[in-house]
């Protein structure tokens, strides 16, 4: 699953990203204005990147910069803020063996986008994400609307291959977007309305449809579960199914590059888990909640920070069986598609409690 950045980005089916010169993600222009990135091999100029003039950004422009960068794995740490310098820890390579904070990151002072690089010689990774500055539409989503269409069998064949069932895609609604090539859309339901849609095509490219909604996968599914099922990425919340967990959903986007050291944020601050505060109606009456994110490091700091919002005392950590004596599986739908659905099962029964031995701040209750 899902959480270099090519790998990272796997993770995060709600963006779509250009990495230049040395390959592409995408090809849409208005895309492209949204995020751009880049990667050079020569070191860049170690120059502070300088303020732009301009009046106060608009805060919801703020907070959408604030979230395109954090499923890009960049941890602003501190309250982003109109003309925001610092130098922060890269996702791409974790700032190497000393750990560099070698990310510059700047926010203009306009608010209208934020631009970064590395300043390691071995990374040098760069980019810019853009608020967008057209209002979102107010159009009922619709599968008409978004051109979606049944899977074809090429598609349903792919998922076989991960040994998900053409049951569960059909209860699911996973269908393909028409005309693309390969593209899977995984539809984002509240009370059965159609709220968003992520798309992904077998080459792991991702992207969302634009007023995506910040919500779980499978909300439905867990509306009125006492004890829920937390996952990393669409394509697990399907194998949780097979292995008899309807009461699943996903996180819409990827996991952090570490555990954050400060205190919890008020909830119209917290923009990289809004999708949490947006489901607290859901969230709050589960009794039980197993976090079954990733075994990697940032799907481990994910379930960390997933926990802090929902109390530790109400979670349990699942770790996923051995795959051999020097390392486990990564995520559900391997240990689906190698050991099958039973153990997979037993992998979420036997979840380690997460119940601190003090008292942990407020949470999402």
């Amino acid at each position: 699953m899902p959480f270099g950045v090519a790998h990272r980005l796997s993770s995060c089916p709600g963006l779509l990203v250009s990495i230049k010169p040395h390959g592409s993600f995408g090809s849409s222009a208005a895309l492209r204005r949204s995020v751009r990135c880049s990667r050079t091999d020569s070191k860049p100029p170690e120059a502070r990147l300088q303020h732009f003039k301009g009046g106060a950004a608009d805060m919801a422009k703020l907070r959408e910069l604030e979230q395109k960068v954090a499923l890009l794995g960049i941890d602003c740490e501190d309250p982003s803020r109109p003309g925001f310098y610092g130098n922060l820890f890269c996702p791409k390579c974790r700032g190497g063996q000393k750990v560099e904070r070698s990310l510059s990151f700047h926010i203009v002072q306009s608010g209208e986008f934020a631009m970064w690089r590395c300043f390691r010689m071995e990374c040098g990774w760069a980019g810019q994400a853009f608020a967008e500055m057209k209002a979102s539409s107010t159009v009922q989503m619709t599968e008409e609307s978004l051109r979606l269409e049944p899977l074809s069998d090429k598609i349903i064949g792919y998922f076989a291959e991960r040994k998900i069932s053409e049951e569960t895609l059909q209860r699911n609604g996973v269908k393909q977007l028409s005309g693309e090539q390969s593209a899977i859309s995984f539809p984002y339901k509240r009370e059965g309305q159609l709220v968003g849609c992520k798309y992904r095509t077998l080459e792991k490219k991702f992207w969302q449809e634009k007023g995506t909604e910040k919500t779980l996968y499978g909300l439905d599914d867990i509306s009125e579960a006492d004890e829920i099922v937390i996952v990393e990425g669409e394509i697990d919340k399907l194998s949780l199914e097979e292995a008899g967990f309807i009461n699943c959903a996903s996180v819409p986007s990827g996991a952090p590059g570490k555990v954050s050291k400060r205190g919890l944020p008020s909830p119209d601050k917290d923009t990289a888990y809004q999708y949490l505060w947006n489901c607290k109606d859901h969230l709050h009456k589960a009794s039980r909640i197993i976090l079954a994110t990733d075994g990697d490091a940032p799907g481990q700091a994910l379930a960390e920070e997933l926990a802090k919002r929902l109390g530790k005392q109400r979670c349990w950590k699942v770790n996923w069986p051995k795959k051999d004596d020097f390392s486990r599986f990564n995520d559900a739908n391997e240990v689906l598609k190698h050991l099958g659905p039973t153990s997979l099962r037993e992998a979420i029964e036997h979840a380690d409690s997460m119940s601190p031995t003090s008292s942990e701040p407020s949470d999402i209750r």
